[in-house]
């Protein structure tokens, strides 16, 4: 801990946002591919969404000028990536770095949005916890 923060904050979730150049298109990979709800939008054109699956939360934002890199946004913990790998892929979508079973105790794979984002797969293989943990 650095100097000067109170032991006693209590941190919560952090909600990544992830640039999109169609929110639309967004909004329906993660709600009608994923499942995910629709909690909030805001803006007429919609230019900013929250979507929500259990203790899951992505914040959408609209860029009409988001060119994506090689780094993953965000990392997603679930119970089974092997049928999440296999929803997936039914639905096209792509994956850029195949599932695979790591030294680190994880079942992983990386997979990439419509706008290019990519997005970083974890199951723990020794699972504890409704959690992931």
């Amino acid at each position: 801990m650095t100097d000067g923060a109170p032991a006693d904050i209590g941190f919560g979730r952090i909600a990544p946002t992830v640039a999109v150049t169609d929110i639309d298109r967004a909004i329906g990979f993660w709600c009608g591919v994923l499942g995910f709800d629709k909690v909030f939008e805001n803006g007429a054109p919609v230019g900013f969404a929250i979507v929500e699956h259990g203790p899951a939360e992505l914040h959408l934002a609209w860029d009409p000028e988001h060119r994506a890199t090689t780094q993953n946004v965000a990392h997603l913990l679930v119970r089974d990536a092997r049928a999440f790998h296999d929803v997936l892929q039914a639905n096209g979508t792509e994956v850029v770095s195949p599932i695979r079973d790591a030294d680190y105790g994880m079942r992983t794979f990386v997979f990439v949005d419509a706008d290019g984002n990519r997005f970083d797969v974890g199951e723990y293989l020794d699972v504890v916890g409704d959690d992931g943990r």
